[in-house]
């Protein structure tokens, strides 16, 4: 039996080695995760101990997560009391882009760059080559312009269709790994497009478009379930739950506390948007806080809790 520090800071235990293997496998324990005997004094990393070391897979990275039940992780989490706390999601966010700022910030401009950059890029191309100059819209109506730029409007469209779900997946993923104290290499932001790819671009596309049908017959309809939704991509990409299941799953955790992950949500945005009024520099800092702050709910939520805590 071990005692066992979890993501919080907090020892948790006793707990046996078949469960700490278990995590391992599940991505939710790594090398660095702290443990030590029951009645012990010394804590030592899981990737010291010889009965875990070989658990985990060469270089001291952790093993490829592998899906979770989504019964059993629907029960659990259905169990569970955890509230969201709002200030300590984001001095959490805070804390994680200061510590990483540069990975980070560096990643994160990577993804939306391809997100939006490209499409952008491949719209101007499209329009360029049927010859529809980018001045369009002033000297026209604007649904003459539309007319003729829809072919450029299509392929951007095609391409944040099949691509941003993937990407914004492997996103969370990278950030994940960071919070969880494990090893985050760039291919990891892009984890999305093996194994995945499938179920997040269909989270991507469900999620956005009953999100936005909802919206047009009345907002607040639309709103909600934006913020029910809000951890799909995230548990398709960590738990490796099939899109429908993650729709479900984070639908109901969240509309138990919905007010709380809405606060949060808008908090993020705010961020964003002074990030955006502070010349738009600002934005390499508060859009990874607003990231962190939301992954740090989702943690809160649907991450690994060991047995009850020792008093």
């Amino acid at each position: 039996m071990y005692k066992i520090i979890g993501a919080d800071g907090r020892e948790y235990g006793p707990v046996t080695v078949e469960q700490i293997q278990q995590w391992i496998r599940e991505g939710r324990a790594n090398v660095q995760t702290k443990v030590r005997p029951e009645g012990g004094t010394e804590w030592k990393a899981l990737g010291e101990l010889p009965e875990f070391s070989a658990s985990f897979s060469g270089g001291g990275a952790s093993p490829p997560a592998v899906p979770a039940n989504a019964e059993a992780l629907a029960a659990e989490i259905n169990a569970r009391s955890q509230d969201i706390d709002i200030a300590s999601c984001i001095s959490r966010g805070w804390n994680l882009v200061k510590n990483n700022f540069w990975r980070l910030m560096g990643t994160s401009l990577l993804i939306f760059l391809l997100i939006g950059g490209v499409g952008g890029a491949l719209r101007a191309i499209v329009n360029l080559v049927m010859g529809v100059s980018w001045q369009v819209h002033t000297s026209l109506g604007p649904w003459d312009a539309l007319r003729l730029q829809w072919p450029g409007i299509l392929v951007n469209s095609l391409w944040n269709l099949f691509v941003s779900g993937a990407l914004l997946g492997g996103l969370y993923n990278y950030y994940l790994k960071l919070m969880r104290g494990q090893p985050a290499t760039l291919g990891d932001a892009f984890a999305g497009f093996s194994g995945a790819f499938v179920p997040l671009t269909l989270a991507h596309v469900v999620t956005g478009l009953l999100s936005g049908l909802a919206s047009l017959c009345c907002l607040l309809p639309g709103i909600y379930l934006g913020v029910a939704w809000k951890f799909t991509l995230p548990l398709v990409i960590d738990k490796r739950l099939d899109f429908g299941e993650a729709m479900k799953l984070s639908r109901k955790t969240v509309t138990r506390q919905w007010w709380s992950v809405f606060a949060l949500v808008l908090l993020a945005g705010l961020l964003s948007i002074s990030g955006m009024i502070a010349c738009c520099i600002g934005i390499f800092v508060t859009v990874p806080i607003g990231i962190a702050s939301i992954l740090y709910a989702y943690e809160d939520l649907f991450g690994a809790q060991p047995p009850a805590q020792n008093s």
